[in-house]
């Protein structure tokens, strides 16, 4: 029974990679497809990323909607159209190095010179959901803290 689920798995995925190569087929040779086509990635990204940020992302490098640079996913987190608040908090919240590094490059995002702690804090914490893991909140808060201090030194 595995077997056969394993079978079927890969038949879906050559399935989807024809259909992507026929999507991009077409895609290449009108401009509005493209377009088209990218904007339906990037939905079904946006909606891979509410359920699992880090699984959306992959989707959206993989697709090409989305660089692997950290600062073009960072202002994408901070642009934040249609993306989950929490999601967002739960993705930078995240450990590794990679997330610290978007979460730097998100939190640089802001401009905070010229604003007191209280405001800068109420604009960081408006761009997505404080998750509820102490360590999570400790790491942005740390970068939110370093990012304050160079704005207004």
């Amino acid at each position: 029974l595995q077997k056969l689920k394993e079978e079927i798995a890969e038949v879906f995925a050559e399935i989807e990679c024809f259909q992507n190569a026929e999507e991009r087929q077409e895609a290449d040779n009108n401009p509005g497809e493209q377009t088209r086509q990218r904007d339906k990635l990037l939905s079904l990204g946006r909606k891979k990323f509410n359920v699992d940020p880090a699984k959306g992302i992959q989707y959206l490098i993989e697709h090409r909607v989305l660089s692997s640079d950290l600062q073009e996913i960072a202002k994408f987190l901070h642009k934040g159209e249609g993306l989950n608040k929490t999601a967002i908090g739960d993705y930078l919240g995240g450990r590794d190095s990679t997330n610290i590094q978007i979460l730097q490059a998100f939190v640089a995002c802001h401009q905070f010179a010229n604003l007191n702690v209280v405001q800068a804090l109420r604009q960081f914490l408006w761009s997505f959901r404080l998750p509820g893991e102490a360590q999570k909140i400790d790491r942005m808060m740390e970068a939110f803290a370093n990012w304050y201090c160079k704005c207004n030194p």
